[in-house]
């Protein structure tokens, strides 16, 4: 059975994911008598050593962040098991000089117990250590000892910033506090994390679920990405309100924590930047930055905005993990350019060309269903709506009396332009190629079926694809030979090579060619179906 995910040994999984940072970046790495940390592999001595840790599973926190400008070193204990003291200490003490070390630690149990006491241990061998926790989870109003999640990142980045700059151990410390207290954060998730080698938990949606898997708030059930916002702004503006007062000016994180697609995370982005508005003068992210392996959700981290902090943030850091951060603005948007030779609607008018066009659109839109069936046998499932999206657009330009009906030449060209803007995908391209080439024979005296045959000459040079290869030129070509015959039997001979093309299974081109001949047996090409029926719509209209 294949794997559900690309780990090797599970009990050496984190020992090979900092192996495999290390070999990447220049970093230094310990995996030896139970450490396992990386480490700048240039530590400045006169500058304070920012180190943080804690359980594997979270990254790319925390060894994602070992680089100038923000971690010295990252130390990591198991997945979701804190490192050990001995692990700790040694980490502090190959980075400490004498400007000292500051511990970022995340709010659990053994994150304090363990960085504690070897904090305590290090300050007995004459090493200075300052601790700063950081717990800025409020999915919980009522916990006593809230959580730390992604906000901690944002402390990582500005001590780090603080440190490079050459502040003392206690500015550094400062700092970092400054930001911890002010943090505010709430995540929301479609899923529980996987561990590698375990079986998924199965739960419901949760509005606070912990990064270790530790209960949320409640079960929720959004059912979009603008509900999923609401859910988890909602608690999180108020909080902030109670702790800061006011409408306040606002730093903010998007965290995607393991398994949200880019585009997922784009989405949330703009939601997020919709409903904070102006009061969002910085965004981090969107982005990985605190992670539950593969967990599908997010986190908002809220905090009070200053120049300070700005400028902390958005100042270089040398790590791909850092998502960045920008100042959010307008969108400045452009509209696209068109040839003046290119305008709709400047020919003729023929009222049953018309009629006959709009049929055949209509007869298009009547088939998206069935079309996108056809596909999802062969394909992606999206030829129905593809084709019907262009049909649409010619039916807005006819009810706009923007077609040139009764000048053939002009009214191909412009249904070609119709088509290119509305019709996505390489059927929309073709189709356009077509129709254009169709044009440039019926502009140079030829009759619409030797125009048609040209305009096949230039889809087939440019797509590929002749006729026996299952594509919608097995509708078009017998369609544009049996044309001298008229409408009719151009309509009969397109639903004949429409269903031929069923039993077409060698030798094929477009998406069929990515298709075993089994899985093609029986079933009509879309392109070629989509043909058929548009012409056999003109013709009976």
């Amino acid at each position: 059975m294949a794997t559900a995910a690309f780990f090797d040994d599970p009990s050496g999984t984190v020992a090979a994911m900092l192996e495999g940072l290390a070999r990447t970046r220049p970093l230094r790495l310990c995996v030896d008598q139970g450490v396992r940390a990386v480490v700048r592999a240039e530590v400045p001595g006169d500058q304070v050593a920012v180190v943080s840790g804690g359980g594997s599973g979270h990254e790319p926190a925390h060894a994602g962040f070992v680089a100038d400008g923000m971690l010295t070193a990252a130390v990591a204990g198991d997945f979701f098991a804190s490192p050990s003291v001995e692990a700790v200490l040694a980490t502090i003490r190959e980075v400490t000089g004498e400007a000292g070390c500051l511990l970022v630690v995340k709010n659990y149990t053994g994150d304090r117990l363990n960085f504690g006491l070897a904090a305590e241990r290090a300050r007995a061998e004459g090493l200075e250590v300052e601790i700063v926790t950081v717990q800025d989870d409020v999915a919980l109003p009522d916990n006593p000892e809230p959580r730390g999640l992604a906000g901690t990142v944002l402390v990582h980045k500005v001590a780090g910033h603080h440190a490079r700059n050459g502040a003392s151990l206690d500015d550094v410390a400062a700092a970092a506090r400054s930001v911890a207290e002010g943090l505010a954060t709430i995540s929301l998730s479609l899923s529980s994390a996987r561990l590698p080698g375990a079986d998924r938990e199965r739960r419901d949606a949760e509005l606070g679920l912990g990064i270790h898997n530790e209960p949320g708030a409640r079960e929720i059930d959004p059912a979009s990405a603008g509900e999923a916002l609401d859910l988890v702004l909602d608690p999180l503006l108020t909080a902030v309100a109670d702790r800061h007062g006011g409408v306040t000016p606002l730093v903010a994180l998007l965290n995607d924590t393991g398994g949200c697609s880019t585009q997922e995370m784009a989405v949330l982005a703009r939601g997020l930047l919709d409903r904070l508005g102006d009061r969002c003068r910085v965004l981090v992210g969107p982005g990985p930055v605190m992670t539950s392996v593969d967990m599908h959700g997010f986190s908002v981290t809220l905090l009070p905005h200053t120049d300070d902090l700005t400028e902390a943030l958005l100042s270089s850091v040398d790590t791909p993990d850092w998502p960045g951060a920008s100042e959010p603005h307008a969108v400045e948007h452009f509209e696209p350019r068109r040839s003046e030779s290119l305008e709709l609607g400047r020919g003729d008018r023929d009222a049953e060309v018309g009629r006959r066009l709009r049929a055949a659109c209509e007869a298009l839109v009547d088939a998206e269903s069935e079309l996108d069936e056809l596909d999802a046998r062969t394909g992606d499932g999206d030829a129905g709506a593809t084709v019907a999206a262009g049909a649409r657009g010619v039916i807005e330009a006819l009810e706009d009396d923007a077609l040139s009906t009764g000048s053939t030449d002009v009214l191909a060209r412009e249904i070609a332009q119709v088509v290119g803007r509305t019709m996505g995908g390489s059927s929309g391209v073709l189709l356009s190629i077509l129709l254009s080439g169709t044009a440039a024979a019926l502009e140079d005296g030829a009759a619409m079926p030797a125009a048609l045959r040209q305009g096949l000459e230039t889809v087939e040079q440019n797509g590929g694809a002749g006729t026996g290869q299952r594509t919608m030129v097995d509708a078009l070509s017998p369609a544009a030979d049996a044309l001298d015959d008229g409408l009719d039997a151009a309509a009969r001979a397109a639903r004949q090579g429409a269903d031929d093309t069923a039993s077409m299974t060698e030798g094929i081109a477009g998406r069929s060619s990515y298709v075993q001949a089994k899985d093609l047996d029986g079933t009509v090409d879309p392109g070629a179906e989509a043909v058929a029926r548009a012409i056999g719509a003109y013709a009976d209209a």
